[in-house]
């Protein structure tokens, strides 16, 4: 078995340049062995991901936003084109990219005081990263626009009733819970847990295809671009940084 913790407590795992770049190598690197069925995917402090760094909203180490913008997308594809089965541990909150991440891995855990929401359109850009797509096959259409248009927060009962989340369990039961069930899974044998994992994932992308992800980037430029976008935006932004103790992110 295998483990990918986000590391940065301090900013509650914002997922900053490094961090997605970060991501897709752990799936490279857990891919080239063979013998690691199962990886458990959780966030280090007191959030699993507060989602994009804000702080790369402009460009994050010299890169075109446009380079920028598309690394989510990159990320969240290596994810869910693991070899092995992974799991998604969240507890507190779940933002944005963050819960694009979790629904980029196969099985979904959460804590009962984990705290879901998706701000993008607040911050007057799209939600990207081939989240769309993800959320529509998992909890419908009608519920997916509902959730990305309203920013409004959701709970894991809620998101577990929706399809999201295949178990809710208490805080403290958490890293116990995702144990249990890496252990379940690592008992079986890695052809058909392969085989099933393709299999889903192939019927999936039928039902709601990612590859029109690749547009996601532009559609984001344009939203950097367009007035009443950013004046949403930095709205927004100047909320979250009057509250940034609490917030401090998407």
């Amino acid at each position: 078995m295998g483990h990918i913790e986000l590391d940065r407590p301090e900013k509650l795992n914002a997922l900053s340049v490094a961090v997605l770049r970060g991501l897709a190598e752990a799936a490279r690197w857990f891919d080239a062995r063979g013998d690691v069925k199962v990886v458990t995917v959780t966030g280090a402090g007191r959030a699993f991901s507060a989602g994009f760094d804000l702080d790369g909203f402009g460009g994050d180490d010299g890169l075109p936003m446009r380079e920028v913008a598309d690394l989510g997308r990159i990320m969240a594809e290596a994810i869910t084109n693991m070899r092995a089965v992974t799991i998604a541990g969240v507890h507190g909150r779940c933002v944005g990219g963050g819960l694009v991440l979790v629904a980029a891995c196969d099985l979904r855990v959460a804590a009962d005081d984990a705290v879901f929401s998706i701000p993008e359109v607040d911050l007057g850009i799209p939600l990207a990263w081939g989240g769309i797509p993800r959320l529509v096959r998992e909890i419908g259409p009608a519920l997916t626009k509902e959730l990305v248009m309203t920013c409004r927060q959701f709970s894991p009962a809620e998101a577990a009733a929706a399809g999201f989340l295949n178990r809710v369990v208490a805080a403290t039961d958490l890293t116990d819970a995702l144990s249990q069930l890496a252990d379940d899974l690592a008992a079986k044998s890695t052809l058909t847990l392969t085989a099933t994992k393709g299999h889903v994932n192939a019927a999936a992308e039928d039902l709601a295809s990612t590859a029109g992800g690749r547009r996601d980037g532009d559609v984001m430029v344009s939203a950097l671009n367009d007035p009443e976008s950013r004046a949403a935006a930095a709205r927004y932004l100047e909320a979250v940084r009057a509250n940034r103790g609490q917030a401090g992110v998407e």
